[in-house]
């Protein structure tokens, strides 16, 4: 068991990852597409007239402003463009793919935060009414059904919360917690850069392998900035929750699952 997260910024190539993922299925590799969608989101709440607002937490972290407007047109590229456009391309490469949220069948259930902390001039403030929370339960049982009669899921956020509300998560931690309850050998993070680098956004100063022990040495920690901190710590877990090892793939090229697979990247383990 495999799970394949590909993200959402600029420059992927989804008819790669989609072939690469239809040949390893038809092998017989048992695998499960979790994706994003961040830039796309942008681009069209910009031209909705509703443009993206991202908040700074305490400890550095960056995450969006999720209103009830913002969470719709999340849902709307996520769940719509993005994630049909992974089934749409995996369907003409013979495979039944299977596109879900983590809302549909409560695949990802967790608890919708009551308040935000963010950090504004200096000062800590809370935002209240954000749609947002964490990936907490995952609904294997659904998953392990649908890959039992043949079919490749493809899964997406939003989550649920435990109250029934649509809740934006990150994908990266949800794939990781899903890879975690699967049991799977590998997590691979795909993106539109090699892995983790030592000077960003210098491809060449690639930094091959991180051991999870070992993760929170300054070599690792003082170079993973904004999103790809999260993407480490959420690696860690996952390697010691039991998944094989974590690959920061890079989804930009030929054969990237295979790739990935093979050690071209970043591993964790």
């Amino acid at each position: 068991m495999i799970v394949v997260k590909v993200g959402g910024s600029e420059g992927i190539n989804y008819p790669a990852v989609a072939k690469d993922a239809a040949a390893l299925w038809k092998s017989g590799q048992k695998l499960i597409i979790v994706h994003g969608g961040s830039s796309e989101t942008n681009q069209i709440a910009q031209a909705l007239g509703h443009p993206p607002q991202f908040l700074t937490h305490p400890g550095g972290l960056t995450s969006r402003l999720t209103d009830r407007k913002t969470l719709e047109i999340f849902e709307m590229v996520y769940c719509g463009l993005v994630n049909k456009r992974i089934v749409e391309l995996l369907q003409k490469e013979g495979v039944n793919a299977v596109g879900l949220s983590g809302l549909d069948g409560r695949i990802f259930e967790g608890k919708r935060k009551d308040a935000v902390k963010y950090v504004e001039n200096g000062k800590i403030k809370i935002h209240r009414g954000d749609y947002t929370g964490s990936v907490e339960k995952v609904n294997t049982a659904l998953l392990a059904t649908l890959m039992d009669a043949g079919y490749l899921p493809v899964l997406t956020p939003p989550a649920v919360s435990y109250e029934g509300d649509a809740i934006n998560t990150d994908g990266d931690t949800a794939a990781a917690l899903l890879a975690t309850a699967m049991k799977a050998q590998a997590l691979l993070l795909l993106s539109n850069i090699p892995g983790l680098l030592a000077n960003f956004p210098d491809e060449s100063s690639l930094i091959r392998e991180i051991p999870a022990a070992r993760v929170n040495d300054p070599q690792y920690m003082s170079v993973a900035q904004g999103r790809m901190k999260k993407k480490v710590l959420g690696a860690v877990e996952a390697v010691q929750g039991g998944v094989g090892r974590v690959v920061f793939g890079d989804a930009r090229i030929e054969n990237p699952i295979s790739a990935a697979l093979a050690g071209a990247g970043t591993v964790v383990r």
